[in-house]
Formats: C-alpha cells, structure tokens, sequence
C-alpha cells in the first residue's frame, strides 16, 4: 500500500532529498564525517551553510540590503523576538487571520512597553476569510504591520499583500514561503518555521532588511537580530543537520525550475482538490473561496461522526495525518511542495467511495 504523508508538520520532505541524505550519513564530500558531527566552525561546514543562504536567496530573488538568518526557536520564539528588536516603545499593528496570528498577538502583548494594537480581524466569522487591509488602517508612526501569510490550521491566505505606505510589513510564512509568488522587497521581516516547505524542524529562517535590524542591544543576546546578523547565525551552534537538508531542498527546488515551477504544480494540486471538495455532496470547504489556501485545505462533512469514520477510512488506506486540528475538526489536507499529485489523486478516488457510501443518507 501506498501511504501519503498530509501531515502539516513536520511534513513531508522530497524522496530524493532524504535519498541523497542517506547516501552522505557516514561520509559527506570524502571527509569520513556526517554532518551531523562535524564542527559548525569547520571550513566544510561553512561551505555547507553559505550554499544555503546562496540558493535560497537566488530562489527567493532576495536583494543584498536583506540579512539570511538560520536561528532556533522555531517561528513561535520570532512572536517575541520581533517586538522586542522592533517595537519597544513603539505601536506593533496586527492582523488576526486565526490561531498562529493570535499566538503572534498575544507574544506581543506580554511585553510591557510594546503597544500592540490588532488592525483588523476575521474573528467575526470563525476565521474564513483574510480582512481586508487599506493604507487608512495602517498607522504610518507603528513599527511594522505583522500579517500571517498562510493560516496553518485554519486553511486561509493572503492573495495580495496589503499596501502599508512606509510600515515594514512583518510576515509569518511558515507555511507557504517557496510556494508563493511574493516579492522579498514587500516586506521588511520574513520568518517561517522550517518543517513546512524547508526543511527539518529544529530552523527557523528569517529575512530581514539592513534597517530593521536594532540599534539598542536586547538583553538577551540570543534574541538580538543584530547580533545574530553580524555573527552570520553562527553566535552559538546552528542547528547543523537542519540546514543541511535544506540545503538539498533548495537544490531540489530548483532542478524542478524554482519557485514558479512549484508554484504551478502546487495550485493544479490544490485545484483538483477544492474542484471535488465542491462537486461533492457530502464534503465542504469552510473558506471563502477568494482565501483559499493551496498549502493546507481543510474541508468537513458536517457530521462529526461520518467526520471521524472518514478520517478512519482514510488511515486505513494509507491517508497519514489527515485529521484536521483539534480545534478546527474535520480533515485537512497539507499539499506542500514535495507532496505528489497522486497523493491528491488517490485522496480524490477514496472520497468518492465514501460519497458513494453516504449518498442517500
């Protein structure tokens, strides 16, 4: 039996990346060493990360006046340490797009001298659909404009990225960096967690601009964008093996054709399934359609019981991680780059038979 991976992560990675992991464990580049012990302060190393940052910048079209940074902490830490390089003593603006935007908000929030102010919100319908941003809304004295490209959980993105005048607009995009069309100049700060479309978890990259890296120093050093800019991530020991894999990816990113290759595969993926999600009599998308995620796309039967007996059948045929967050329920489905189109495909033909199964009842 085949088994697809549509887990929201740590997700799937590509099938050659691991391969080609595998065939380097013991022995990268003749050196008798993995990579997994080798020193972070070693010449082979340094070749290791720099290659790193190099694809990924050609593959993001990123300009010389940003900052690459391989940090820790996960995307969850950058909801602190954001505000604290950023905007002590300063207004952060905020748009509430669902569970990891309100995570963001609320790190915010627990830093006293950062006034924190939430612009817009689709909280009024149980997170749906993307607000709408106007240059009015946006406070041209704040610090920046914090937006979450991709709801993880939730399944919405932003199509558009607002107009924010002068504001550096902040970007969560763990969960669709390289597999968006974006601009790297729209923004001042990307961040994503690695484990999405990257990369093993355990890296968090950011992309910074030169001037938005602080001026006074954090109290933790750990936490100063500065300091790790001037120190090339390198301030304490890397999350080593991490970014090697993502190295891979990179390279496996752009033997495909690059992000606008992945891009065009991702939305044809995405497309098959909302086109059955809406010609089923059984399941539903909860998201206004102009929102819609190509990364992760929850759907419902809205029964919880036909719910759960749809994500069973599913495991049982090889569907791995379906079953949509605890609080969202129903399924979701995670197509990030490296997932198949037959995944997508052989999803299709089991909720078909379930379709079948149900109808009349």
């Amino acid at each position: 039996m085949t088994v697809y991976n549509f887990s929201a992560g740590p997700a799937i990675l590509p099938k050659e990346v691991l391969q080609k992991a595998q065939e380097e464990m013991l022995n990268y580049h003749g050196s008798e060493l993995s990579v997994m012990e080798m020193s972070h302060r070693s010449s082979l190393y340094d070749g290791i990360i720099k290659e790193a940052e190099s694809r990924l910048r050609q593959l993001m079209d990123i300009p010389d006046n940003y900052h690459v940074l391989f940090l820790q902490g996960g995307a969850s830490l950058q909801f602190s340490m954001i505000p604290l390089n950023l905007a002590r003593g300063k207004k952060a603006l905020y748009v509430n797009t669902g569970a990891w935007a309100k995570k963001a908000i609320q790190a915010a929030q627990a830093i006293e001298d950062v006034e924190v102010e939430v612009i817009a919100s689709s909280a009024d319908q149980n997170f749906n659909y993307v607000p709408k941003i106007t240059p009015d809304m946006v406070d041209q004295d704040a610090a920046y404009l914090h937006i979450t490209t991709n709801e993880t959980i939730g399944g919405i993105a932003f199509q558009e990225i607002p107009d924010a005048g002068k504001v550096p607009i902040v970007a969560d995009m763990s969960s669709n960096i390289l597999s968006n069309d974006y601009k790297v100049t729209d923004f001042g700060i990307i961040y994503a967690g690695a484990q999405k479309n990257i990369g093993p978890s355990g890296l968090t990259v950011v992309i910074i601009r030169d001037d938005l890296l602080n001026d006074e120093p954090i109290f933790a050093p750990m936490l100063d964008f500065r300091i790790q800019a001037e120190n090339d991530s390198m301030y304490n020991t890397p999350a080593t093996y991490a970014i090697y894999i993502s190295k891979l990816v990179f390279e496996w990113l752009e033997n495909l054709g690059g992000v606008s290759a992945v891009l065009a595969a991702n939305k044809e993926k995405a497309q098959l399934l909302y086109d059955a999600i809406d010609a089923s009599s059984v399941f539903s998308s909860p998201i206004a359609k102009e929102d819609r995620s190509i990364n992760n796309i929850p759907f419902v039967t809205g029964n919880d019981e036909w719910d759960k007996e749809f994500n069973k059948f599913a495991q049982d045929n090889g569907m791995l991680n379906l079953k949509g967050h605890r609080s969202v329920g129903g399924m979701r489905a995670s197509l990030y780059n490296a997932f198949p189109k037959e995944g997508v495909e052989a999803l299709i033909t089991l909720m078909h038979q379930f379709e079948e199964e149900k109808a009349g009842k």
